[in-house]
C-alpha cells in the first residue's frame, strides 16, 4: 500500500521524476507531508504560473525558466520559505512546529546536497 502511495506522488501528482535534483526531494517530502496539491499548488504559484496543483509541461517549462533566471538553489531556499510561512500559518504550529521545522530544514538541508 505505501509503495502505491509513493507511485502516485510521483507519477500523477508532482512529477518528481521530471524536476532537477534537489528540488524534486523538497517537493515529494511537503507532497508526502501536506499533500500534493498544496506542494504543486505552492510550487506553481512561487514561480508564477497557474496554480492547479498539476505539473505539466506549462509548469515545467516555467520552472526550468525560473531556475535559469534564479538558480537551483535560491529555488530550493525560496521553497522552503513558502513551506515554512504555511506551516507557520497554520493554527496547530505551536503544538507541531517544532517538528514541521526541523523536517523542512533537513529536507531542504538533504535538497542542497543533491545538487
Amino acid at each position: 500500500m505505501l509503495l502505491l502511495y509513493i507511485k502516485t506522488i510521483i507519477g500523477i501528482g508532482v512529477r518528481c521524476d521530471h524536476l532537477p535534483s534537489g528540488l524534486d526531494l523538497a517537493v515529494f517530502d511537503w507532497a508526502v507531508n501536506s499533500g500534493t496539491g498544496r506542494a504543486a499548488k505552492n510550487l506553481q504559484a512561487m514561480i508564477g504560473t497557474v496554480s492547479d496543483g498539476g505539473i505539466g509541461p506549462n509548469t515545467l517549462k516555467t520552472l526550468n525558466e525560473y531556475i535559469e533566471h534564479h538558480g537551483l538553489e535560491s529555488v530550493i531556499e525560496e521553497y522552503k520559505k513558502v513551506r515554512q510561512d504555511f506551516y507557520e500559518s497554520l493554527s496547530t504550529f505551536d503544538t507541531f512546529g517544532k517538528g514541521w521545522t526541523r523536517r523542512n530544514n533537513e529536507t531542504s538541508e538533504i535538497a542542497m546536497e543533491m545538487i
